[in-house]
Formats: C-alpha cells, structure tokens, sequence
C-alpha cells in the first residue's frame, strides 16, 4: 500500500511537468465528474489540480456568447474611435504594449442588447455598474504584461466624465481647481467582464503570493470571460504574446484582438 501512494504521488508530480500528460489526467477526472467539468477542460488549465479548485467559482468563460452577426456590429461599432488613434507600445503603468483604446457611452439598439446580456450574466442583479464601456484594441504584435488592475480612479479621470453635460462641467471645473488633482478614490468593483473580438487567445492568472503556480483561460474569439473577487483581485493576469500563446500543450494563434469590457462599481 505505501508503495502504490508514493508511485501514485510520483505520477502526479510528473504530470503538472508534463501539459499532455496532465491534459489527460484533467480529461479523465472530468469524465468521473460529468458533463459540465468536461466543458470546463475546454477552457480551463491549470499547474495543479489544487490552482483549479482555488479559482473554480472566481473565473468563468463562455464560449461563443456572441454570433458573427453579433460581433461584426460591435467591430463596426468600436472601429470608427479607435482607426483615428495610433498603436502605442508604452502604458502608463507599463502594463500593455501594443494597444490603443476608448470608451464609449452611446450604443447602437444591437450592442446595446449585447451589452445587456453581459451585464445580467456577469454581475448580480442590481449590482451599480461603471457608466462608459472600455474598449482595448490589441496589435498581432501587442501583449498584456503580468498585473493587477488598478482600482482607483484620479481626480481628472472623473471630471472628464461627468464633462457630458453643462451642469457638471461647472461642478468640475470648481472641483479641478479647489481639489489635488492627485485625489483618487476607488472606483471599479469586484467584477470585470470582457467579450474578445477577432482573435482567439490566451489569458493567465498567477497568484501574487506564489508565481511557481498558474491557470490559464482560452478566450476563444466571441466568447465571454468573467473574473471575480479574488481573481480580480490576489491574483495577476496576462494576455500572452503570440510566440508563448499556448493553452494546453496546444498553440494558439494571435492576431488583433479586441476587448469590449464591462466593469462594476463598489458597493
């Protein structure tokens, strides 16, 4: 019996090593466990068995949440802001290179119904939700470094978008010059959803305590990803360049890839 636990502990050592291997063993495990733990294989990867279990309920992916009817209107939608920019290749806290982005308020009937179908399968219901919806334009070339998103908002952030109508513009104004424009407060919740568009690929999230381990999400392209509380929040995420995009021992090609997210506010 103490032989079979140590060969048996050995084999599973060797299979977070080996991505085909513990593929394999993810695979059978979701056969024991049904129907819905084998969809999960199609998205979910892990360096153990345990990373898996941490981030279960945290992190979820919804493949082909949207048609190509669906996202060719969100493209044409978005494309029109983000063709008058250029591709920039430094952030402001160094975490993408390669991206151009934008907000929008105002969407046509089509988005607009897209837009409420995220919201009511991301958040909770009555859940404050962030007003402009942000767009990240990715270039074949680009990538998302390892981070965690920053929770706070400046001062001048929020004036510029209550700017939308005279009364506010006024308050602002009065704001600008009698507040620190270093003044921050938190302004994004515990939950971020985002549609990818155009370009299958690869997202992981590292806790921020223990970089040894790992899980990596296939964003197909037209699906859906959802990170909650502490996936938000104790662990980094990462889109991965072109050349390192693999999920499972298996490559993923990258191209220009857009994300449309949507963001909660605190309560």
């Amino acid at each position: 019996m103490t032989l079979l636990i140590r060969l048996s502990k050995q084999v599973q050592r060797k299979s977070f090593q080996n991505p085909l291997l513990y593929r394999l063993l993810s695979e059978s495990s979701a056969l024991r466990k049904g129907p819905e733990s084998k969809e999960e294989c199609k998205w979910l990867h892990g360096s153990s068995q345990e990373m898996l279990s941490v981030v279960r309920g945290h992190v979820e992916v919804r493949q082909n949440f949207i048609s190509e009817e669906e996202e060719n209107a969100l493209f044409k939608e978005v494309e029109t802001g983000l063709r008058k920019k250029r591709y920039e290749f430094d952030h402001w806290d160094d975490a993408i290179h390669g991206y151009r982005e934008t907000e929008r308020l105002q969407w046509g009937v089509v988005c607009e119904s897209i837009l409420r179908r995220v919201r009511a399968v991301a958040f909770p219901e009555g859940s404050p939700l962030l007003g402009p919806i942000h767009v990240l334009d990715l270039d074949k070339e680009g990538f998302i470094k390892p981070h965690i998103d920053s929770v706070k908002v400046c001062l001048s952030v929020i004036c510029t978008i209550l700017m939308f109508s005279t009364l506010n513009t006024v308050i602002c104004t009065l704001l600008m010059f009698s507040v620190p424009a270093v003044l921050s407060c938190q302004f994004c919740g515990s939950t971020i959803a985002g549609l990818s568009l155009l370009s299958d690929s690869v997202m992981r999230i590292i806790p921020e305590n223990k970089s040894t381990d790992w899980v990596d999400l296939l964003l197909s392209r037209r699906s859906l990803y959802i990170l909650r509380d502490d996936a938000r929040f104790k662990f980094t995420h990462e889109i991965l360049k072109d050349e390192e995009s693999f999920f499972s021992g298996q490559k993923v090609p990258r191209h220009r890839r857009i994300s449309v997210i949507c963001r909660n506010l605190p309560v």
